[in-house]
């Protein structure tokens, strides 16, 4: 299969679709790579790196797309790149269909085969192409939110992990899975004062016992999340439903009665968001101010550590890969059903029920 790397266009988006290791995997099997010019520079990787091991450079987007059959991403793709797919292209990638309908629009009028990343399930009924980034973001969300409390970034002007004599930041993550797992992690590193919340009894658990109660858990009821959250200074919101729009667990009617300064981080931005005020933002215009409270909204927080991110999703997307370009797309996700799962969009229709759902389609 020939299979085609373009170079990511989403603003401040430095990661890119298949390392020098993958392709090497791809082209040990047989399969034709062509990468584009430039493409693995955001994480250090020259044009030269890909040669090494049998890819071919391309210098435009439009060749690529022109060339290949399979097109590997990292972000959703933009109009432009939209318009470029035909319908024997197979577009795997993140897609984060739910909030985005002219994506959706552009894609079914394409005709190609999309398969998001977002909503393949492994055999342990996870989410095994969302996790390393669900990882990535959870860590960041407590970094960057211990950096929004500081009073030049607009925040209350609180460290994080407090000092001595002095109380620590109070920390309400929402959503016990993987993203906030890993901001809980962090947050109890620094020494803050961190509560969880989550539906399911067994993540509570799990958060328990994996903090050995260092950490409050609590169940998520619409009214010990908005008495937590108006009592916090930093709110993580971790929430996911998969292929689904987050539900809205921060109302605006909130913010009226959060503290001056306090932080809300939408690490389910790309889902459209999990508080009613969000809306997404770029690594170069992070935040925004509403009510007094600053939003971070970045809706690709991991390509802020391109590097780190690149390597830990192509370690688990590569597999999905070869599976593709060996046996097919049809073949491929017949042998898997939770492979199955990825696909969102074929013949011009939308195949996932929960996007469906969420599109109104």
């Amino acid at each position: 299969m020939k299979i085609g790397v373009p170079k990511e266009i989403k603003p401040q988006e430095n990661r890119v679709g298949a390392t020098p290791g993958t392709v090497s995997q791809l082209v040990a099997n047989g399969h034709e790579v062509y990468v584009e010019t430039g493409a693995g520079l955001g994480i250090g990787v020259k044009d030269e790196a890909y040669v090494k091991v049998g890819a071919k450079i391309l210098a435009t987007a439009d060749e690529v797309f022109a060339t290949a059959t399979m097109i590997v991403k990292v972000k959703e793709p933009q109009l432009v790149e939209c318009a470029r797919l035909r319908p024997h292209h197979i577009l795997f990638t993140y897609l984060h269909l739910a909030p985005d309908p002219e994506q959706a629009k552009a894609l079914m009028a394409s005709g190609c085969t999309a398969i998001a990343y977002e909503t393949v399930v492994g055999k342990d009924g996870g989410l095994p192409l969302l996790a390393p980034m669900s990882e990535v973001a959870g860590r960041m969300a407590t970094q960057v939110g211990a950096h929004c409390l500081l009073k030049p970034q607009g925040g209350l002007g609180k460290l994080l992990g407090g000092v001595p004599g002095v109380a620590p930041a109070k920390v309400v993550i929402l959503g016990a899975g993987v993203a906030g797992t890993n901001a809980a992690e962090i947050a109890h590193g620094m020494r803050a004062d961190v509560t969880v919340f989550d539906r399911s009894k067994a993540a509570l658990v799990a958060i328990d016992k994996m903090f050995a109660g260092s950490v409050t858990t609590l169940m998520s009821t619409p009214d010990a999340v908005e008495e937590a959250v108006l009592d916090a200074d930093l709110i993580i919101g971790a929430v996911l439903i998969p292929g689904a729009s987050a539900p809205k667990l921060v109302t605006k009617a909130m913010l009226k009665d959060m503290k001056d300064g306090s932080v809300l981080v939408d690490i389910s931005i790309d889902q459209g968001g999990c508080f009613e005020t969000s809306h997404a933002t770029t690594h170069s215009e992070p935040t925004y101010v509403i009510d007094g409270v600053v939003h971070y909204c970045v809706a690709n927080m991991p390509g802020a550590a391109p590097l780190t991110s690149t390597y830990a999703l192509n370690a688990v997307t590569a597999p999905y890969m070869l599976a593709l370009a060996n046996k097919g797309v049809e073949q491929a996700l017949a042998d898997d059903a939770g492979f199955a799962l990825g696909l969102n969009v074929q013949n011009g229709q939308i195949m996932h029920e929960a996007v469906k759902e969420a599109l109104g389609f």
